[in-house]
């Protein structure tokens, strides 16, 4: 009776840490759809620190103002989170992040998990052994007996 007791206490207590939702992130600073048609754009400002501070600006001729500094905003450093424009722009330097120059960083160090996953897919191809089809002999010969039979039950009149 007590091991029981106990389970239920513990049940009782681990019901509501279940029920608790995780809260999804949302962006401090969002830009709606007609400041978007503007080109205003989210920046993900990333300190010294590690601290991160987010604010809207505005691109003006491929620039934007961060401290009274002029940063570079081309289409090569925007990203989108949920359709919303963002760039992640470091405190200690004029050019954002850019994800296609990480890309090909990424293929030149190989560091990539783009050949990884081709690697993977081939060696689950071949530890999973697919069942082979019929060849197409196998059911000529079949078809060939099963016609044979039939031709001779119409020929023999079914005397057998």
């Amino acid at each position: 009776m007590g091991v029981e007791k106990d389970i239920e206490e513990i049940k009782a207590i681990l019901k509501p840490l279940e029920e608790a939702k995780t809260k999804k992130f949302k962006l401090p600073k969002k830009v709606n759809k007609g400041q978007a048609k503007k080109n205003w754009i989210t920046i993900m400002k990333v300190n010294e620190n590690n601290h991160v501070n987010f604010s809207k600006q505005q691109i003006d001729e491929q620039t934007i103002m961060v401290d009274g500094v002029p940063r570079l905003a081309m289409n090569q450093y925007i990203m989108f989170y949920k359709g919303k424009p963002l760039i992640i722009l470091p405190s200690w330097s004029v050019e954002p992040f850019s994800p296609v120059k990480e890309f090909q960083k990424s293929l030149e160090d190989g560091s990539n998990t783009k050949g990884y996953k081709i690697l993977m897919a081939k060696m689950l191809k071949e530890t999973v052994n697919p069942k082979k089809p019929m060849s197409n002999v196998i059911k000529w010969i079949i078809g060939l007996v099963l016609a044979g039979i039939i031709g001779y039950a119409l020929i023999s009149g079914g005397k057998g």
